[in-house]
């Protein structure tokens, strides 16, 4: 990208930078402060194209990705790669007798909580690749998703201060600050712009990311004592807003925080946009829709529906106007068929948050009942598609009426959507419904975290132009039969998982044979998807390998990395029987040299950039039906791992590219699943299973201690008896517990045949081109947001 990249002007911006701020030597720089240093030189080398970028912007239609979560991770690698210089700063910083790796020290920028997040964060990056004018609009948390620590099995938490050596990749706007109104409160909202960088292009979006302040500058030194705790509380209330990612929701207060935070930056960015829009265009916001495409990543950013009608109600619109002003810009992406996750909100929480929204909503509520009832739908048939209903307003509903188009995010997610999630909707509006598979960026998920294989793939293609051609891949299948090729990409993943030992030795203190099979599951914790199904699957190998039932087993690390919610106590007690069994199996000196458990901490896109090229197999075990997408299965595929997986979410789509041949299917599809719910019975296979019953009842035999907390106890009874909530073994561990372990083992057993599997992981590698997120990302440009590439 960087053509006119100055190296001499570089070195010389980077000895004054750190002259100025830390009056050292780059050779004497810690870790964070050449970070800084290095990150203010080349914002000085982008800021050019960075404005010619946003002047671009003004003349053309563009979009607006509203998303509560944007988990860009560590940004210095990844914008010395796509600047095509990371090679020759990595050069200019060793003559300066300083280590680019030392970097690795630095935060990642955690702002978010998984796939959502990091799908935002891959957009943006395609979008930039492409040149397409898409900019993403959230929240800049004071603290991230929080750090973990393992205590004795326990997942313990920290907060996440990921700026608290600065942020040089964030430029404060200080001059397009605007105010939002929250119940008794008027903040300052701050915007701190991020540049998005394009892979070979000049092309720059922007991360603009929302502070809350106080709108009074206070002088705490001119207060008496009367007035200092009162001051202190004003202060701190107001940048409670942008405090914490996803604050506890379990109580009324936090409940009224999370709601002010979405409203806070949906108003904020949409009132920016309002603002450059009459700037570029002139007052004539009956326009809006026409240059502004805004797309909401789930329900979090709805609320900007009605905060949009109601600041062009501001700007003299009528209602219907604003109405159909809203319709011509907003669409949505649906992102879970999980109950919990189909956002309402009481009405009482809305009228002491923003009482003016609320009133719009009763508003279109109101239209909407005309709407339908003009379409020819009885009361009771419309009564169905109420927006407000029971006193909570149903966020889907509203996204669904006022959004020109509602999108899933993979086929099987969409379909489910169609057929029971949002069907009534889709009977009523069939036109707005669109499928978008999720993608990855192969620049950060191939190109920068596994060089070794983009050498070979760029030798034999002859170029880099896959970087930005992801399709390319499938040209390499050719070779899938050649040995020489084959052994190399063998000699690579085992170099891979030798880099991965090394860092978790380091971190965790734990040692891996680079020979051992790395099955790794890693992602958020959550009981649908599965991790306990996997640890009672390790269980019952263990036991197996001591009573010889299993033979000729290849020697395996396990490796789990997962965050659950601090709030949420059944999957922290998984964390804490998989670390129970990882315990056992270290005790056991049979188990030396055959069978490993670890639990990596703080697992974070930092981490997943060393655990996902070293992956042999791919655990994408969630049940049929429950996991939208998924795209940490593209980014194991992409690196050439098998995937062990259901057929749920993109899991349906990479077997269908790949080849079930090439990878380990198992478990009970949605179609099944919907036809035994009602009768499934987990405690008849209970008992009729005795390895089944062995592996679940050390949750209660005493063969592992819970600290008498009664924490596995709890999980036995959700498998055999369910709770309140929920019915017995709501996931359907044990209808598949014995299928998942016959592919397990016959992966095993298949990578014996070293030569074999490395053929299965390649063509693996070679299919991944179609879950790019560049290809989404121009799917949804076409078919959705009606955007042009910009020149």
């Amino acid at each position: 990208m960087l053509d006119h990249f100055d190296q001499e002007g570089f070195l010389q911006a980077l000895r004054q930078n750190l002259h100025r701020e830390y009056r050292c030597e780059i050779e004497e720089a810690a870790p964070w402060q050449l970070h800084e240093a290095l990150g203010e030189a080349v914002m000085e080398q982008l800021y050019s194209d960075w404005r010619a970028s946003l002047q671009k912007r003004d003349q053309v239609r563009r979009a607006g990705y509203l998303s509560a979560e944007f988990l860009v991770g560590r940004a210095v690698y990844n914008n010395l790669l796509c600047l095509g210089v990371l090679d020759e700063v990595a050069g200019l910083l060793a003559q300066a007798g300083a280590d680019i790796g030392a970097l690795e020290e630095i935060e990642d920028a955690a702002l978010g909580n998984g796939g959502l997040g990091r799908l935002a964060a891959c957009f943006l990056d395609s979008a930039a690749t492409l040149d397409l004018p898409l900019d993403g609009y959230g929240i800049r948390y004071r603290y991230g998703l929080f750090r973990q620590q393992l205590v004795d099995g326990y997942q313990k938490e920290a907060a996440d201060d990921w700026t608290r050596f600065g942020d040089p990749w964030s430029v404060r706007r200080q001059q397009d600050t605007v105010q939002v109104t929250l119940g008794d409160q008027v903040v300052n909202a701050v915007p701190y712009d991020m540049p998005i960088l394009g892979w070979g292009t000049d092309n720059v979006g922007t991360l603009r990311l929302w502070q809350a302040e106080p709108v009074e500058e206070f002088d705490f030194t001119l207060f008496n004592d009367q007035h200092y705790d009162e001051a202190v509380r004003c202060k701190n209330k107001a940048e409670d807003i942008s405090r914490v990612l996803y604050p506890n929701d379990s109580t009324r207060e936090g409940k009224l925080l999370r709601l002010g935070q979405q409203y806070f930056f949906c108003s904020a960015s949409l009132q920016s946009m309002l603002r450059d829009y009459a700037r570029a265009h002139g007052e004539n916001y009956h326009d809006f829709g026409k240059w502004y495409a805004l797309q909401l990543n789930d329900t979090h950013p709805v609320i900007a529906i009605p905060e949009l009608i109601r600041l062009l109600m501001e700007r003299s619109l009528d209602f219907l106007s604003a109405l159909a002003v809203a319709q011509e810009t907003f669409s949505y992406t649906n992102h879970t068929v999980m109950p919990e996750a189909m956002e309402s909100w009481e009405c009482s929480l809305l009228r002491e948050t923003c009482p003016q929204v609320l009133a719009v909503i009763e508003m279109i509520d109101e239209h909407r009942a005309r709407d339908l009832a003009g379409r020819g739908l009885s009361p009771m048939a419309a009564a169905r598609y109420r927006i407000i209903r029971g006193g909570y307003v149903q966020m889907a509903n509203l996204a669904v009426y006022v959004g020109h188009t509602v999108n899933g995010v993979a086929k099987l997610h969409t379909e489910i959507l169609k057929e029971t999630v949002l069907h009534d909707w889709y009977k009523l509006f069939p036109e707005r419904f669109q499928n978008k598979t999720n993608g990855i960026t192969q620049r950060r998920w191939l190109r920068l975290c596994n060089p070794e294989l983009s050498a070979l793939i760029t030798r034999l293609l002859g170029d880099e132009a896959w970087v930005r051609d992801l399709e390319r891949l499938k040209e390499l299948e050719r070779y899938a039969q050649d040995e020489g090729v084959m052994r190399e990409f063998a000699v690579i993943k085992r170099e891979k998982k030798r880099q991965l030992a090394g860092f978790i030795e380091r971190q965790e203190g734990i040692r891996l044979d680079e020979n051992f099979l790395f099955d790794i599951q890693v992602k958020r914790l959550h009981e649908y998807k599965r991790q306990l199904l996997n640890a009672l699957s390790i269980l019952d190998i263990y036991y197996g390998l001591k009573e010889g039932r299993i033979q000729d087993f290849t020697p395996t690390a396990f490796i789990f990395g997962a965050k659950a919610a601090p709030g949420y106590v059944r999957a922290k007690a998984i964390i804490h029987f998989i670390c129970e069994i990882a315990k056992m199996i270290d005790g056991d000196p049979e188990m030396d040299g055959k069978l490993k458990i670890v639990f990596v901490q703080n697992y974070n896109v930092s981490y997943a950039e060393r655990l996902i090229p070293a992956a042999d197999v791919s655990e994408q075990i969630s049940t049929a039906g429950t996991e939208a997408s998924g795209t940490g299965n593209m980014k194991f595929m992409l690196n050439g791992a098998v995937t062990l997986g259901t057929y749920d979410g993109a899991n349906v789509e990479i077997v269908k590219a790949a080849g079930e041949e090439n990878n380990y299917i198992f478990g009970a599809r949605v179609e099944q699943l919907d036809e035994i719910r009602d009768s499934y019975d987990p405690k008849r296979i209970y008992e009729e299973q005795p390895r089944i019953r062995r592996v679940l009842d050390t949750l209660i035999d005493g063969t592992f201690s819970d600290s008498g907390n009664g924490e596995f106890a709890e999980l036995h009874r959700s498998i055999l008896e369910g709770a309140s909530w929920h019915r017995a073994d709501n996931y359907f561990l044990l209808r598949d517990f014995l299928d998942y372990q016959e592919k397990k083992l016959a992966a095993n057993r298949d990578y014996r045949d070293r030569l074999a599997f490395s053929r299965r992981c390649w063509y693996n590698l070679c299919n991944a081109g179609r879950f790019s997120s560049d290809r989404t990302i121009r799917e949804y440009a076409r078919d959705i947001w009606k955007i042009e590439p910009v020149k």
